[in-house]
């Protein structure tokens, strides 16, 4: 195992929320240690109450723990008070089941934070090819990674945008996301259970600052999902939409992406059982997000937000937490 040298003001600190990550807690520390800039960074984990042996593993690496109860985490929040830990300059948000896919994944965010009105950088997710993680989501690059800086100077422009616009410009992801820390110190994020990431992103854009998505800052990251997951998910999803960006986006025609997927798992290389398992996996998919879809929809147009409020909390609850691997059979 690789480890930092100690520094004693780090150049970048990466905060992870932990809660019971046994199961993948080696690999993400492993790659974070395997950084070419490890020497210069530090590694805050805010644990909330773990239960699975996850203390045990933290001992084994070099990184500082900060325990929250459970009761008080909080997406936001949370985040929020890995900034007030942190020592470096710049701040890398992940998670217990993200992997950096290469060891330059922090020095390519840091790069682009020679621009002094660059606020943030956001990576890409990746998924492997596994044979227990959905083939549909394998990564399978068309090109060369793209990079896109957005900056709004006149910041009247951005904020006469319909939410669905400005939500074009702000598909952040705190699952790979560095940060430079005074402007965090500026710009904290909202106190909400999801969707802070895309918040941050209105608010820096807003304010004028430029961020950046660098799409070849990759981490493998994957939610085995069933039908009653990805409807969480998708309800959720909606409503962070409606709710801060004041739209839904509707899920299109389902018998066609039935058929597009049914296609798609045809044309895979694998025995006929694997490809009837990850037909039934893909179909509840698509119909968890076309049920999900709909009740939302309805539900904004008879009970408003009043009533999707109240069906969240009936429905969804917290935001649901995915398990990494298809089960075994």
């Amino acid at each position: 195992m690789k480890t930092s040298s100690g520094h004693s003001k780090p150049k970048i600190s990466i905060v992870i929320p932990v809660k019971n990550g046994s199961t993948t807690l080696h690999s993400c520390l492993e790659g974070i240690f395997s950084q070419t800039l490890a020497y210069e960074m530090e590694v805050i984990v805010i644990d909330s109450g773990s239960t699975d042996g996850t203390p045990d593993i933290l001992r084994e690496y070099p990184v500082k723990v900060h325990e929250i109860p459970p009761a008080e985490f909080n997406h936001g929040s949370t985040r929020n008070l890995g900034v007030k830990l942190a020592g470096g300059e710049f701040v890398v948000m992940t998670v217990q089941d993200a992997t950096a896919a290469d060891e330059r994944w922090i020095e390519k965010m840091l790069r682009h934070f020679n621009d002094p009105e660059v606020a943030g950088v956001c990576g890409q997710q990746t998924v492997r090819h596994d044979t227990d993680k959905n083939p549909l989501q394998w990564f399978r690059p068309q090109g060369e990674a793209d990079i896109k800086r957005y900056q709004f100077s006149n910041t009247e422009e951005f904020k006469s945008l319909s939410g669905k616009e400005q939500h074009k410009y702000c598909r952040w992801d705190d699952v790979n996301a560095m940060y430079r820390r005074t402007v965090l110190e500026k710009i904290p994020f909202h106190h909400i259970s999801f969707g802070e990431d895309a918040l941050w992103a209105r608010d820096a854009l807003s304010m004028g600052h430029a961020i950046v998505y660098d799409y070849s800052a990759r981490v493998y990251h994957y939610h085995h999902q069933n039908f009653k997951f990805y409807f969480r998910r998708t309800f959720i999803i909606h409503y962070q939409n409606y709710k801060f960006f004041n739209y839904i986006q509707f899920s299109g025609n389902v018998l066609k992406k039935i058929a597009i997927m049914t296609h798609r798992i045809r044309k895979l290389k694998m025995g006929r059982k694997d490809k009837w398992y990850w037909w039934n996996y893909n179909l509840n998919i698509i119909l968890a997000r076309f049920y999900a879809t709909n009740q939302f929809y309805l539900i904004s147009k008879i009970r408003g937000m009043d009533g999707i409020e109240k069906a969240l909390k009936k429905k969804v609850g917290l935001p649901p937490q995915g398990v990494q691997n298809k089960p075994k059979t």
